[in-house]
């Protein structure tokens, strides 16, 4: 877009929001219920981050990760965590071919441009610690040569509790890979009223269309980080990291990247040209929630996010201190 005259990069930057948009309309007739948390999945995937979806089995977590796949199009690959998963089933292998008496790689399940990873947490650490290239490089690195990914390239990966049996703590690398955390939680009673009446959740996934090809969505992502973000906004990115960071949080500079990266995505779904404080208010539990230690042995999820709400009300907007 960057060769574009303004006029045509205005109306190219509007069809992709027009399909930005319908995609968000029909997941929310499959997903009932539970709009924001799909409207933020959508930014989440806009922002070039990853997603994971922490809640209790059977909440939707892997329809809503399928639905996004569907209607944008690409290829879609799903792996269910267990723990006697190896790297090589995710990655892939080289694989000796007999006719020409060479090693040839044979890739694995990453090489998509959605990947789900269904209950990331039953695999085991060392199959885990594989995902961390593949998540911030986009590339697989395997016996010197490298292997680069599709593009675009987006993780959704699902999380039961971590008192459920066969769980196993994902380590603050890992989850420092995604941008934003999202508990689904239970329907309301009138949305799991349609579940039941086959008319939403993934029975009703056959309904879903491509909205955005990948050659689209990748353009949409290109788009979003155009969204300006001043001087001013900075100041205030700023100050409440030094809140977070002074209450003995982790706030990794990619954390902040990826929240500041969702914070342009929604201002670009809102057809706004710039980040306000509003949109980094709106995202910032969402993309903190999962990471550091505001004290792991008391706290779960839940309190993380009042202690985050705490500090968006404690740091001012404006400049003074």
């Amino acid at each position: 877009m960057r060769d574009l005259n303004p006029e045509t990069t205005a109306l190219l930057t509007t069809g992709l929001r027009d399909s930005a948009l319908k995609a968000l309309a029909a997941l929310t007739q499959v997903i009932v219920g539970k709009d924001s948390h799909v409207r933020r999945a959508l930014a989440v995937l806009l922002s070039g981050g990853h997603l994971l979806l922490e809640d209790l089995p059977g909440v939707g977590k892997t329809t809503l990760a399928r639905g996004l796949a569907l209607v944008l199009g690409g290829r879609f690959q799903r792996v269910q965590g267990t723990n006697d998963l190896l790297p090589s089933d995710l990655l892939g292998a080289q694989l000796w071919d007999a006719r020409e008496q060479i090693f040839r790689f044979q890739p694995g399940p990453v090489f998509a441009n959605v990947l789900l990873l269904d209950e990331l947490n039953r695999i085991g650490p060392k199959t885990q610690s594989a995902l961390l290239e593949v998540m911030v490089e986009g590339q697989v690195t395997m016996d010197h040569a490298t292997h680069p990914l599709p593009d675009p390239f987006f993780v959704i990966a699902t999380q039961n509790p971590t008192d459920h049996a066969g769980t196993f703590p994902l380590p603050e690398s890992q989850m420092d890979r995604f941008a934003a955390v999202l508990h689904l939680g239970y329907p309301p009673p009138e949305a799991e009223r349609r579940i039941l009446k086959g008319e939403a959740g993934s029975i009703a996934l056959d309904s879903l269309e491509m909205a955005m090809s990948p050659a689209d969505w990748a353009a949409a992502k290109r788009a979003v980080r155009q969204v300006n973000a001043s001087d001013a906004v900075l100041g205030y990115i700023e100050r409440v990291v030094e809140r977070i960071r002074n209450a003995g949080g982790f706030c990794s500079t990619r954390a902040i990247s990826q929240w500041l990266a969702l914070a342009k995505a929604e201002a670009w779904l809102q057809c706004l040209p710039y980040v306000t404080p509003d949109h980094l208010q709106a995202t910032l539990s969402d993309t903190m929630a999962h990471r550091g230690r505001m004290d792991d042995r008391v706290l779960n999820r839940q309190d993380r996010r009042h202690i985050l709400e705490n500090v968006i009300a404690e740091v001012p907007v404006g400049w003074k201190p």
